[in-house]
């Protein structure tokens, strides 16, 4: 395969690939003022790649590796990535460790400031990032340019919150006294990220806890670990003295049996972030209750759309369609299941089933395409099983339903009835384009079917109808509830579940408070002091 990657970490790319979801603001000049060099030697991932260690490319310690395929064409990419150790975990914790006091007395505005400097990597570094990711994920390549501007934007909206946070002062109980609750960060943060948005979930685990004064170390995904490695390349190669000193935050590639595990499990570690499966979670949770180790976790959803009979056909079709083939489905709060009023479901149905077999399928760097395959053979065949399951058990097929044949793991988009409330299709998590369909006659029944889950990450609703949107608010159990629109969080928001979907969350001011602990001062002072 004669793929290869070069990039220049200081020069700025702005070619409009894909869609731009971000502002310009004359990064040139910017990178010139903020002392990043506009001109320097391109630079080519290694192989095997380097563990980042401290910030620093570090050989792991062990000299096993594995290879990355790359899912649209089955080829394996020329990179190969350490397995990881248990040393590489430790001297990454270590690391963390010293230099944490430091990081945290340095004034939040100046943390604020090396946010910045990461994101102007990103930016500057945009095009090569968003080429690679869309290649190593089978993603389409304006979704991948996306992923990479909403990155960058994630570590400049808590920039912006530098001189936000704040404390408070509570009223005492006696008399000359104040109660202060300071908020200090917490101490060394481990953030565990999935495949399917590898690079955006990175910079929702490095941003916040960096802001706080907290230091990093994250693990990537061994199904997709190129484009994180190849960021953390570019910001160790900066020159920009903004940036976050050595220490701060590391990137290891490896396997969750050794160096998840090893992250984990230290004592070292005061807040694990991981986004991943419900079992992975739970192992997690097991093994971090032997320190108390502080866990916030996002383990993946199974979110209903509920379509009202006064509903906006048009509107509700777009949505729940490009809901669930964005990235082919592979992500965590798109929609996994529709309930319909019986009342309008003939005519849903049809417009769904139409929309759907319009949905244009290809390869990343195909022009005009809705989405691409999916990321390997282990996931082609866990959607395929579960489709084939639900018709054994009566479900019906409208469209789709099958593996298309060729390169790409790609698999035509589903629409299925008559399935059952009870059946795997509508109760655990497909992650690929399948649309189970069910009908309900009351809302009571649409909200009681919607909540049968075991998880609760997100939901949403189509209707006119603004008390059936108050009653959404209450009686929908879900982090989440999206009216009249498609399922894309916000980072100002609060990406949170309940249920099996996980702890804790993730953006916003809310999600700045995981890395946060309190420190509440009762101060008793003399007033007659000074007379």
């Amino acid at each position: 395969m004669s793929k290869s990657v070069r990039v220049d970490p200081n020069i700025e790319h702005n070619k409009n690939k894909g869609l731009e979801t971000s502002r310009k603001r004359g990064r040139e000049d910017e990178g010139k003022e903020n002392g990043e060099a506009t001109e320097g030697t391109a630079t080519a991932l290694p192989s095997p790649l380097p563990q980042f260690i401290g910030g620093v490319p570090r050989s792991s310690s062990g000299s096993a590796v594995f290879d990355v395929e790359d899912p649209s064409t089955g080829e394996i990419f020329p990179f190969s990535c350490p397995r990881g150790t248990k040393a590489d975990a430790e001297a990454a914790l270590c690391t963390a460790a010293i230099v944490q006091p430091k990081w945290a007395a340095t004034p939040a505005n100046v943390r604020g400031e090396a946010l910045k400097a990461m994101a102007s990597v990103i930016r500057a570094n945009r095009d090569a990032l968003a080429d690679l990711l869309a290649s190593e994920q089978n993603k389409i390549h304006a979704l991948a340019v996306i992923e990479i501007d909403y990155a960058a934007e994630y570590f400049e909206y808590y920039a912006g919150m530098a001189r936000l946070f704040q404390g408070s002062i509570v009223n005492s109980d006696s008399p000359n006294e104040n109660i202060y609750v300071h908020k200090i960060p917490l101490g060394v943060s481990v953030g565990i990220c999935p495949w399917n948005f590898p690079v955006f979930v990175m910079a929702r685990k490095i941003a916040p806890a960096l802001l706080s004064g907290c230091v990093v170390v994250v693990k990537t995904s061994e199904v997709t670990p190129l484009t994180c490695a190849l960021l953390a390349q570019l910001w160790a190669n900066s020159r920009n003295p903004a940036m976050p000193p050595q220490g701060t935050w590391s990137v290891l590639t490896g396997l969750g049996s050794t160096v998840g595990a090893a992250l984990v499990a230290s004592p070292l570690v005061h807040i694990i972030s991981m986004t991943g499966s419900v079992a992975t979670g739970k192992e997690i949770m097991k093994i971090a209750a032997d320190n108390m180790t502080k866990v916030s976790l996002e383990l993946g959803g199974k979110a209903p759309a509920i379509v009202c009979k006064d509903a906006d056909l048009t509107l509700t079709v777009k949505a729940i369609v490009s809901s669930r083939v964005n990235y082919s489905g592979q992500v965590c709060n798109a929609c996994e299941r529709v309930y319909v009023h019986e009342d309008i479901a003939q005519e849903f149905t049809s417009l769904l089933v139409a929309a759907m077999k319009a949905v244009k399928i290809g390869n990343p760097n195909d022009v005009d395409v809705d989405c691409c395959g999916l990321v390997n053979a282990a996931q082609l065949e866990k959607v395929h099983s579960m489709v084939q399951g639900s018709v054994k058990l009566g479900a019906k097929i409208l469209c789709g339903g099958h593996v298309i044949p060729g390169p790409g793991y790609k698999f035509s988009p589903t629409v299925l009835t008559n399935v059952l409330q009870s059946s795997e299709i509508v109760q655990s998590e497909i992650f690929g384009p399948v649309l189970p369909i069910l009908t309900f006659s009351t809302l009571s029944e649409a909200f009681k079917k919607a909540n049968d889950s075991k998880y609760g990450l997100t939901s949403s609703i189509y209707t006119t109808n603004t008390h059936i949107i108050e009653r959404s608010k209450s009686e929908l159990r879900f982090g989440e509830t999206y009216v009249n629109r498609e399922n894309f969080e916000a980072i100002q928001g609060f990406h949170a579940g309940m249920r099996e979907s996980g702890i804790g969350g993730a953006d916003g001011v809310r999600g700045l408070e995981e890395y946060f602990a309190t420190h509440v001062v009762y101060h008793r002072y003399d007033k007659n002091a000074g007379d």
